[in-house]
This record gives structure tokens, C-alpha cells and sequence, in this order.
């Protein structure tokens, strides 16, 4: 498979995803994720992977996110939720390796995995709010499920940057190693996992995404448009963006 913003390779029992964006922290656009959900569907139909590995390229970041080039179209809410819930459908585990930055859409990625192993100098963290992406429904209220409300709330209003190990802390973190450990320690998961019966693991998976399959319906798109319609046309989204990219603090105060 010829892929333009990943890279997939099987290795033994497992499937590396890679987002090889690395000159934009690997933030991803409609193509990226597009590409990702083929690289899912691809390991999940091969009868030689047991695990899945999700990572970004370079040293620097996991993912940091939507493309601020391509995020202030309401389209691409649509096409980051459809990603998150085929996370949550693949029947194979899937690790997050995290190492460097895991923010917004990366973030989301990281508790959407089944496990997320992380190197010590990664960072969480959300960003939306801070430059006027909204998100909601789903992406949103999993994070509690993960977090527990007050953290996610936390999380979301306050957009800090966490360190690995408050995240392995609040619980959305399984093991935090040094980078150059970081791939000895997603293998002995992975190894872990293997040893498991593979139907079991589907069985547990679809058994653990039951209970909070009503709120994987909730898309951001409903959201937005319940709380507040014709959103993306005030100028708040614009404003953000617009901010971000000259590097300056937005002036969100003229849409209270």
C-alpha cells in the first residue's frame, strides 16, 4: 500500500501506523486520517497482526493535532470524529506510542487507543478552546470516561500542558519510560496481549466500547449546531486560527 502522510509496516505480530508529518508535529488533515482509517482496516484484516501500534515520526511530537490549514472547515470535525469512533471499532488492540507532543487531535488519540505507552518527555495537553476549534459530543465526553469529569473539565477549559506522568497519574498513561526504552516497553505489552485468546480480545473490546456506545453517537457536527448554529460563520473559529498562525493571543472577548 502507497500511503502519502503515514506509514504501515508489518512486523511479525504487529502493524506500525505511522503519521509521518514530522516537519508539522505530525498534525494531520482529512487526508491523514483518511489514511489512517485504511491502515486500520488493512491490520485488522490481516490474520498475522495481533497488535497495532500507533505512532508519529520524528522525536519530536505523537501528533499535535488538526492542520490549522485545514481546520476551520466544519467538514473536518466530521472526518477527526469518524476517525476516533474507527479507533474504537477496530477489533485489535491498538498502543498509542506516545513520544513528544500529544496535543488536541493527538490527545484524543492517545485515550481513544486501547493502551498508551509514553516516553518521559511527552506532553499533553488540549488546545481547541485556545484557538476557537470546537470540539464536542463524543471526543469530548470520552475523555471523561478516561479522566473522570473534574480532570476532563480541567483538561478541556483550562487547555494546560500535562507531563507523562500526571497523565499516567489521572490514568489516560499506562507506563511512562525513558525514550530509549520507549519501544522495548510497547513490546512487552504488545507481547502481553498476544498471549491472549484473539476472540476474547475482540469480545472484551466490543464489551468495554458498550458501555458508552450512546455516547459515541454524539458527533462534534450535532453539537455544535445544537449549542450554537452557524457557528463556523461568526468570525470566532476565523479569529482563532488567524491568531495562532501570527503567533499572538486571540480576542475571543467580542463573542461572549
Amino acid at each position: 500500500m502507497q500511503f502519502k502522510d503515514i506509514l504501515y509496516e508489518v512486523k511479525g505480530d504487529y502493524a506500525y501506523v505511522t503519521i509521518n508529518r514530522p516537519k508539522v508535529l505530525n498534525a494531520f488533515t482529512p487526508v491523514t486520517l483518511q489514511e489512517l482509517k485504511t491502515a486500520l482496516d488493512a491490520a485488522e484484516k490481516d490474520k498475522e497482526v495481533g497488535v497495532i501500534v500507533l505512532s508519529g515520526a520524528g522525536d519530536r511530537a505523537f501528533c499535535s493535532g488538526g492542520d490549522m490549514n485545514w481546520e476551520s472547515s466544519k467538514e473536518f470535525q466530521d472526518h477527526e470524529y469518524k476517525f476516533h469512533i474507527h479507533l474504537t471499532k477496530c477489533s485489535k488492540p491498538i498502543i498509542a506510542k506516545v513520544n513528544g507532543y500529544a496535543i488536541g487531535g493527538g490527545n484524543h488519540m492517545a485515550y481513544f487507543c486501547d493502551l498508551t505507552i509514553a516516553s518521559e518527555n511527552s506532553i499533553f495537553g488540549q488546545n481547541g478552546p485556545r484557538v476557537g476549534s470546537p470540539a464536542g459530543g463524543a471526543i469530548v465526553a470520552h475523555s471523561a470516561n478516561i479522566l473522570g469529569h473534574k480532570r476532563a473539565r480541567e483538561m478541556w477549559m483550562t487547555c494546560k500542558r500535562y507531563s507523562a506522568k500526571e497523565m499516567m497519574n489521572w490514568g489516560l498513561v499506562n507506563s511512562v519510560v525513558k525514550k530509549d526504552k520507549l519501544d522495548e516497553e510497547v513490546k512487552k505489552y504488545g507481547d502481553e496481549i498476544l498471549k491472549a485468546a484473539p476472540t476474547c480480545l475482540k469480545i472484551l473490546k466490543a464489551s468495554f466500547r458498550k458501555q458508552f456506545d450512546e455516547i459515541l453517537k454524539i458527533t462534534q457536527k450535532s453539537m455544535v449546531e445544537e449549542v450554537a448554529p452557524g457557528y463556523f460563520k461568526t468570525g470566532e473559529q476565523a479569529e482563532g486560527a488567524k491568531a495562532f498562525l501570527e503567533k499572538r493571543k486571540p480576542n475571543f472577548k467580542k463573542f461572549r
